[in-house]
């Protein structure tokens, strides 16, 4: 892993929480943060012991409000690695969990990695949207993500105007799962942390894979009929034996994650 400088993280048991921490200019991310992070993100999809990761900012402003303008406008390009944007963004093969955590304003490239997460818990004066159009810049990779999640009319909407809207909005167009006081986050997010940790960790990874890999498929019949190594991996598990074991004998499965 690349030295740690823009970022903070915390692993307690399987849960990996990632920390954007550039506060002093709102969690925008520059070069050297994004590959930061797509280290991050590199050895979480890597280490086994990990089952799901929490992405975060730090303050209580900012989620993360995108790319740095002024190091973009010195530099002319945001040089992204593979991975896309925080190195989340087009990592299409990480199969386990990632719940975003969103402490404030997710504007820009911040939308972008929430809508790349799979569970999402907003404050309730958080503020969201794709401003590019105002900087004379367009939203990339988040627009085919938008228009995937909610209806065409209003992902046109919120990218052509390029205006900012609040949580309330946003869960009702089903972007984020849960919107919370301030003073709740963290409770709401270990309580969301510990309804994934319940289950197998390979039947999540399974799951994962299969609802994002079949939506890759042009019709129904074709999802079925798609392979998805996650879910023979599973199938061969020996945890696959050890729910319907504990089921029978009354206790709780004890997941060993192979």
């Amino acid at each position: 892993m690349t030295d740690i400088r823009h970022s903070l993280i915390e692993k307690r048991g399987a849960v990996l929480t990632v920390i954007l921490n550039r506060p002093e200019v709102m969690n925008a991310l520059h070069p050297e943060a994004h590959a930061e992070l797509a280290s991050i993100f590199d050895d979480f999809a890597r280490d086994d012991d990990l089952r799901l990761a929490v992405i975060t900012g730090s303050g209580d402003r900012a989620f993360c409000t995108g790319s740095d303008l002024k190091v973009r406008a010195e530099t002319g390009a945001d040089d992204m690695p593979t991975s896309g944007f925080a190195g989340l963004t087009e990592r299409f093969d990480l199969t386990k969990p990632v719940i975003a955590a969103v402490n404030g304003h997710a504007i820009g490239g911040g939308l972008e990695v929430l809508l790349a997460c799979d569970l999402v818990i907003a404050v309730e004066d958080a503020k969201f949207g794709l401003p590019e159009p105002k900087v004379g810049l367009a939203a990339s990779g988040g627009l085919h993500r938008l228009a995937r999640q909610i209806p065409l009319k209003q992902a046109m909407e919120i990218a052509l105007t390029g205006r900012l809207f609040s949580s309330e909005e946003a869960i009702t167009y089903g972007l984020i799962n849960s919107v919370v006081p301030r003073s709740k986050l963290a409770a709401e997010t270990k309580l969301w942390t510990n309804r994934l940790l319940e289950n197998a960790p390979l039947s999540l990874r399974a799951t994962k894979q299969m609802m994002l890999k079949g939506l890759d498929a042009p019709t129904v019949a074709a999802a079925f009929t798609t392979r998805y190594p996650e879910y023979e991996a599973m199938l061969k598990s020996i945890d696959a034996k050890e729910g319907p074991r504990a089921f029978s004998e009354k206790r709780k499965p004890q997941w060993l994650g192979k």
